[in-house]
């Protein structure tokens, strides 16, 4: 028989994908079998397949201490030793952290680098609190945004808030609102909806006809309507400051849906933008997030986007 306490950060996640979790090596017709015939109980309850877990729960396997050995082979432990826990932390509770991610820094790691990224730096932050208390379950971010594409990032600290935070995602509930400086003179509000077709491979989104398919290297791929809403701040002679709300969230979809009506993003090379000084990517920055519980988030412009604002005569609402 094997005893477990739920942790506080494994609270909301689902009773048969925790144990697909804990038990890695059983085939998931045999956790659901063992949910059903009373071989787990919750608090010395039975409980169903989607019984949603709480902190302080009390769980019960009855099995054979050696075939869970077994059955649990392969779970990952965390490792933070020299991981540079270094982040700007907006806003945290004991579910949600809220932080504001630098220009430069990676969201998620990939081939080129796979250590100093904003979610190793999340958790290595979490580790040194004591608040990484699972190897089941790692908080993650909800969104994502590109290395030079610096602000607000949000993350799940609990498998329930990580799950309510990409519900809210999925159905459009939460308002996502960036700044960024674009070229050209560019007045009043807009709406921007348009067909996007994504090129992994060469790492570009690009406008087409509605229900366009191409045929690409890395194979076919279907375009994706966008959707993206802006209000210029401030116009100055030859660059304008824009607010956007993204509506849906598409892959480099602001940077693509500006190139497209001819105001590229100043310093958007990849997108038909021109380099201002030792400005050779876009100056793009998430600063207000609203949550449909009615919180609301902002993050500072950072001090290369200010600058380039007032060398360029743009000033920023107070």
């Amino acid at each position: 028989m094997i005893n477990r306490k739920i942790t506080p950060s494994e609270s909301g996640k689902r009773l048969h994908r925790f144990l697909r979790n804990l038990m890695p090596n059983l085939p998931l017709g045999q956790i659901y079998k063992m949910i059903d015939s009373g071989k787990v109980k919750i608090n010395g309850k039975r409980k169903n397949q989607n019984y949603e877990l709480a902190a302080g729960d009390e769980l019960t396997i009855y099995v054979e201490e050696s075939a869970y050995k077994e059955a649990s082979i392969g779970q990952k432990k965390a490792k933070y030793v020299g991981v540079n826990a270094n982040i700007d932390v907006l806003y945290e509770d004991g579910e949600l952290l809220v932080v504001n991610k630098p220009v430069g820094m990676l969201t998620h790691p990939d081939q080129a680098d796979q250590k100093d990224t904003l979610v190793n730096r999340v958790h290595a932050y979490l580790y040194r609190k004591g608040e990484l208390d699972s190897p089941l379950f790692m908080p993650a971010t909800a969104n994502r945004l590109d290395r030079n594409t610096s602000g607000i990032v949000l993350i799940g600290k609990t498998a329930g808030m990580l799950h309510q935070l990409n519900q809210w995602i999925q159905k459009h509930e939460l308002q996502k609102f960036y700044v960024t400086l674009v070229e050209g003179r560019l007045t009043g509000e807009g709406q921007l909806k348009d067909s996007l077709v994504r090129d992994e491979k060469g790492n570009r989104t690009r406008v087409v006809g509605e229900g366009t398919k191409l045929a690409l290297d890395g194979g076919e791929a279907k375009a994706m309507t966008a959707e993206t809403r802006y209000r210029v701040l401030d116009t100055g002679e030859a660059y304008s400051l824009v607010e956007i709300e993204l509506i849906s969230g598409r892959t480099h979809q602001i940077r693509t849906h500006f190139q497209h009506i001819g105001h590229s993003l100043l310093g958007d090379i990849k997108y038909g933008g021109r380099r201002f000084g030792d400005v050779n990517h876009q100056l793009l920055h998430a600063w207000r997030i609203v949550l449909p519980d009615g919180r609301e988030f902002k993050a500072p412009p950072p001090a290369q986007m200010r600058t380039v604002a007032e060398r360029t005569g743009l000033r920023f609402e107070a």
